[in-house]
């Protein structure tokens, strides 16, 4: 493959309008040059846009490079990652569900689930629920946390993920792609948010009532 590179004019410079990977903020990310980078396949009709912007924030200007193929979306590096505040969270839990995130947004799918499968098993880890495997241990938080029952149904669901991911026997799942770990990673975060963010809410809450 030749691929040939002209620099688009300044006119024709394409606006990045995206959510920054570092701070979490979105916006039109400032260019850093007056041209972007055409790049076409001689031969073919595939071509992408390239370039580089920096974050809008004034607290963050974190540098951005893009690629942008022409029928396709745009992809930035640092990639993309899906937000998780981690306040009030054992440590080791964050970490566990932060590599997830980092799979997924580095397009390691599999891995991300397998993390995923991982967080609960630090969750039940940290609740002292125990078990021989980590079926018995979910079954077992229903004693010591207080989920609704379908995020209970959800925590045996992304225990099948994570098995299936780690074990290629295992065919509950028969493929781990983007959109499923997209899901359980969400689910995940509100799982822990129930767990262990939802009190310091309502204490906020009840504050503010005093307050007025």
């Amino acid at each position: 493959m030749y691929v040939r590179a002209t620099e688009t004019g300044e006119t024709n410079r394409m606006d990045v309008v995206t959510k920054c990977p570092i701070c979490g903020n979105g916006g039109t990310f400032y260019p850093l040059t007056p041209k972007d980078l055409h790049l076409y396949n001689q031969g073919s009709s595939d071509s992408w846009t390239v370039g580089h912007r920096l974050c809008p924030n004034p607290e963050c200007r974190a540098y951005l490079f893009f690629c942008k193929p022409e029928h396709d979306l745009l992809v930035t590096f640092p990639a993309l990652r899906i937000d998780f505040k981690t306040k009030n969270i054992p440590e080791r839990i964050c970490s566990c569900l932060e590599e997830a995130i980092t799979c997924h947004a580095e397009g390691c799918y599999i891995a991300s689930a397998i993390m995923v499968r991982r967080t609960l098993e630090e969750l039940c880890e940290d609740r002292g629920s125990t078990g021989d495997n980590l079926k018995k241990r979910i079954k077992g938080l229903k004693s010591v946390v207080v989920l609704p029952n379908k995020l209970f149904e959800a925590l045996d669901e992304l225990r099948l993920l994570g098995n299936d991911a780690a074990h290629i026997e295992s065919k509950e799942y028969d493929q781990i792609g983007k959109d499923e770990v997209t899901v359980a990673i969400e689910l995940t975060k509100e799982i822990l948010k129930s767990v262990y963010q939802m009190d310091d809410l309502v204490g906020k809450l009840r504050s503010l009532k005093k307050a007025n």
